[in-house]
C-alpha cells in the first residue's frame, strides 16, 4: 500500500473506530438504563460539551493532534450522540413531556457547547473569536 493510500486511509479508519465506539457506549447505557429518555439527554448534552471542548480547542490551542479529532470528534461523537433517537423519544412522549424534552435538550446541547468553549478558553489562556470578530 502506497504511502498516500495510507494516508488517506488512516482518518476513514479512525472515523470508523470512534463511531464504533461511541454506538457500543451510547448502546450499553441505553441498555443499562432501560433506553430511558433521561439517558438520551445524558448522552447528547455530554457529547455536546466534549463536541465543544473539541472544536473550541481545534481553533483556540490545537492541542489535540487531528487525528484524536476524527476518532473522538467525528467518530466517537457523532455515533455516541443520537438525533433519531432524540426524536423518536420526543414522538412517543406526551405532548407536554415531549415539548419540555425538546427544550431541554436544545438547552443542554448548546449550554454544553459553550460550556466547553468555556473549558477551552480557561485551560488555554487564549480567548476564543468567532468567525465574524474583529481582531
Amino acid at each position: 500500500m502506497s504511502r498516500s493510500v495510507r494516508a488517506r486511509a488512516a482518518p476513514v479508519l479512525l472515523v470508523a473506530l470512534g463511531g464504533a465506539l461511541g454506538a457500543t457506549l451510547r448502546g450499553l447505557l441505553g441498555a443499562a438504563a432501560g433506553g430511558a429518555l433521561l439517558t438520551t439527554l445524558a448522552v447528547n448534552v455530554a457529547g455536546s460539551l466534549a463536541l465543544g471542548v473539541i472544536l473550541f480547542d481545534a481553533r483556540a490551542a490545537a492541542r489535540l493532534p487531528r487525528r484524536v479529532r476524527y476518532l473522538l470528534g467525528t467518530g466517537f461523537l457523532s455515533s455516541f450522540t443520537t438525533y433519531s433517537t432524540f426524536v423518536v423519544d420526543a414522538a412517543l412522549a406526551t405532548p407536554a413531556v415531549a415539548v419540555a424534552y425538546v427544550v431541554v435538550s436544545y438547552a443542554g446541547g448548546f449550554g454544553g457547547v459553550l460550556a466547553g468553549r468555556a473549558l477551552v478558553a480557561t485551560t488555554s489562556g487564549r480567548p476564543i473569536r468567532s468567525p465574524g470578530d474583529r481582531p
